[in-house]
């Protein structure tokens, strides 16, 4: 196993050049699950070589429950420098369970209250809320399909879904999984009519992708690599998908400017919103631009082509030397562990 147990730690390092790039020259869609993906493989390995190490680690302490054998020098043989990195594991791998575990809690709490918070509202898949703090997002639902929901703004406050496209506040389409878009009057009264139709069809955007789903998992996989902490681009889709749909990308990014200005962001990070925290400027300034062009994979010899292929090579390696360094732990464990 050697030093190999230690290069999933550090091989997220070769997603960073990919991350920003990917956002300025791949579609967004592609760049979000590329880089979302790349983060859970690389995340995952990484915590299961800290396990490896923190097992001869743990091995050592006296009075611990694992067999005797764990702790013979063939085992930690298979570590280099386990005196030091074995112990100094044990808390490392304490802290990713906890600020994962974390994360964890505080979505689904968030989620919660946020859904109890609109019990009271009638079934509608835009709930607005006479509230003085400016702020909206998306609100993923409990996974209910085909529910029919009038579209538009719910009747709060005096305030209706007028600022729908068209004006057709009471056209009825299929629920997006029990989801709804939820926004406060302050936030409307800060923005143009039109400024509204890209703010609903924004939301709309992440709540059909399911860009909570992306958002938690890059989240859980900084919590446990921070070298992860880029890859999060779920915004710039949303965005994207926002502008075809009104049809104008410049109403769209004085939507986001104005917002940016005005909101406190979501609840939470693993929420998606049109005001969320992340490089709004660059944004802005990729829908004042032209379209991005819609490719699966970038050329190769291009410098977003070399930056993806290194941040795939890298995950590969990331894997295979997880994977081998676990195959081998378990033998050697298992021809330490007296039968």
């Amino acid at each position: 196993m050697g030093v190999f147990v230690f290069l999933p730690l550090v091989l997220p390092l070769t997603a960073w050049p990919v991350a920003r790039l990917a956002e300025q020259h791949l579609h967004p869609r592609t760049a979000t699950r590329l880089l979302t993906a790349m983060a859970a493989v690389l995340a995952l390995c990484s915590t299961v070589c800290l396990g490896l190490v923190m097992v001869v680690g743990t091995a050592q302490l006296p009075g611990n429950p694992l067999p005797d054998g764990w702790s013979d020098p063939e085992v930690r043989a298979a570590v280099p420098f386990d005196e030091v990195v074995g112990k100094a594991a044990i808390p490392a791998l304490c802290a990713v369970v906890v600020a994962c575990a974390r994360t964890l809690w505080r979505h689904a709490r968030v989620r919660s209250r946020a859904h109890r918070a609109l019990a009271g509202l009638p079934d509608t898949e835009v709930a607005v809320l006479p509230d003085g703090a400016p702020y909206a997002y998306a609100l993923p639902g409990g996974g209910r399909r085909g529910v029919d929901a009038p579209r538009g703004g719910a009747r709060r406050g005096g305030r209706t879904g007028d600022s729908e496209p068209h004006g057709r506040a009471g056209r009825r389409v299929r629920g997006r999984r029990g989801g709804r878009v939820v926004v406060t009057t302050a936030l409307l009264d800060r923005l143009r009519p039109a400024e509204r139709r890209a703010l609903f069809s924004h939301e709309r955007a992440h709540l059909d992708a399911r860009h909570d789903r992306f958002l938690l998992t890059v989240q859980l996989a900084a919590r446990a690599t921070p070298f992860l902490r880029p890859l999060r681009t779920a915004e710039r889709w949303a965005d994207e998908e926002a502008a075809r749909a009104i049809g104008s990308r410049r109403t769209v990014a004085r939507a986001i400017g104005t917002a940016a200005l005005v909101s406190r962001g979501t609840p939470a990070p693993t929420l998606a919103g049109l005001a969320a925290p992340g490089p709004v400027p660059r944004r802005v300034a990729a829908l004042l631009g032209p379209p991005p062009a819609v490719r699966t994979w970038p050329p190769v010899f291009t410098s977003v082509g070399l930056a993806a292929w290194g941040a795939a090579a890298g995950t590969a390696v990331s894997a295979m030397s997880s994977a081998n360094s676990a195959v081998t732990m378990v033998l050697i464990l298992h021809a330490a562990t007296p039968l």
